[in-house]
């Protein structure tokens, strides 16, 4: 394990260093005429950049979960500055091939006059340069205010067997917390704040409470344990929460983080539901709440039974499924149980990546999934597949903010 570690920290620095002595040769361009001082300084910051890049790649590999912010700062920030140099060095790679072209061409046309070396372009340096800059805002400014700027989204959903005595009521839901990717519980605590305000009837946790060990949640018990609601909150696992992404020294080992997983879920105060339903009842009528354990497609588990879960439910006049892979939906819960009315799913992210502007939506997610953010509905079954609270990978959002949504459930259309 610890060989194999050391190997692909290996190549990694083989890849950043070809890549940054390329790039480098656009910040020769640019600053070829400053003084030498200046040059000095530009130069020793850059290789600085790259060298503090390698020790945080290397500290992700080596380090423990106790320094998970440390880790999911650092690793943020060296994505920033590799994209930011992998754009300039295709943007370099495109100038070079132009520059061989024209050359070539000279050549052919010249039948061996001489011709002027091609230099490298300063303006397209200088331009490369700036395009750098670009994704190296956005992405920093996804950090300091993206992963944090939780949106309240609301959906009205007609359900025309829902009993009266279930109109107008709101169910809130929140997903992926990533709680092992969080580093600013003041800010998180604004979130809950945002829950608590809205005053919800029922809440749904659709999975991925931590990122690899549930010992990442420990910090943030006391604050997700402050949720209530007067019909309960409900919850499920999804793929992050089985230990499945972690090297663990044993299964023994892994069968006990699976345990904590559960009792965390206990300590918060949320019902997880487990390939079951239970009833949900208000003055004598009841509606049923099923919950599934992750069922993914492709490299995704498929740890539920959504079977087990719906048996004994065939009676009750609407059906709400929480599955955390909005995958499902097509692949099972539509085709084979068509009387389930609702399901509540997350897992996408929406990439933590995109455009929303009014009713135009766009995401790198749309091309891995079919339903991967809002509101989806076929014949009378309805997705919500929500854009999560937390974040994982890049610790921060752009375009695409942490929601917490609120569906008010109406039997009568508005």
């Amino acid at each position: 394990m610890q060989q194999g570690r050391i190997i692909f920290l290996l190549v990694l620095a083989v890849i950043f260093l070809l890549l940054d002595w390329y790039v480098f040769q656009a910040v020769r361009t640019v600053w070829h005429d400053s003084p030498p001082a200046t040059r000095q300084r530009i130069y020793a910051l850059y290789w600085s950049i790259t060298v503090l890049s390698l020790m945080s790649v290397a500290s992700y590999v080596f380090l423990g979960s106790q320094w998970a912010t440390w880790k999911t700062l650092s690793m943020g920030g060296t994505f920033i500055v590799f994209l930011s140099k992998l754009l300039v060095g295709i943007a370099l790679v495109i100038e070079d091939l132009s520059r061989l072209l024209r050359w070539g061409t000279q050549v052919v046309v010249s039948a061996g006059a001489n011709t002027e070396g091609i230099s490298r372009s300063e303006f397209l340096s200088q331009a490369a340069l700036v395009t750098a800059a670009l994704p190296l805002t956005a992405m920093s400014f996804g950090i300091l205010s993206g992963a944090h700027d939780y949106r309240v989204r609301r959906r009205q959903i007609y359900l025309p067997n829902l009993p009266k005595k279930f109109d107008g009521i709101r169910l809130l839901q929140i997903s992926d917390i990533h709680s092992g990717s969080f580093f600013n519980k003041r800010a998180v605590r604004g979130g809950i704040e945002m829950i608590l305000r809205e005053k919800p009837d029922i809440i749904c946790f659709t999975g991925d409470l931590v990122n690899n060990e549930t010992k990442e949640v420990n910090d943030y018990i006391q604050l997700f344990e402050k949720l209530k609601a007067p019909l309960g909150v409900y919850s499920t696992l999804g793929n992050h929460d089985y230990g499945d992404y972690h090297p663990w020294a044993s299964m023994e080992e892994k069968r006990r983080n699976f345990e904590d997983m559960l009792k965390a879920h206990r300590l918060l105060g949320w019902r997880l539901l487990l390939d079951e339903h239970l009833p949900i009842e208000v003055e004598g009528e009841a509606i049923a709440l099923l919950g599934v354990q992750n069922w993914g497609t492709g490299r995704f588990p498929k740890y539920g039974k959504l079977h087990k879960a719906y048996q004994g439910t065939e009676d009750y006049p609407v059906k709400i499924l929480l599955s955390h892979d909005p995958s499902h939906w097509d692949a099972q819960i539509r085709p084979e149980f068509p009387d389930i009315d609702l399901t509540l799913a997350g897992h996408t992210h929406g990439m933590q990546f995109g455009i929303e502007i009014g009713d135009f939506r766009w995401s790198p997610a749309k091309y891995r999934y079919k339903q991967w953010a809002d509101l989806y509905r076929e014949g009378q079954q309805y997705l919500y597949v929500n854009r999560g609270f937390g974040y994982i990978g890049f610790p921060g959002r752009v375009g695409i903010l942490p929601e917490i949504t609120v569906l008010e459930l109406r039997s009568t259309k508005a």
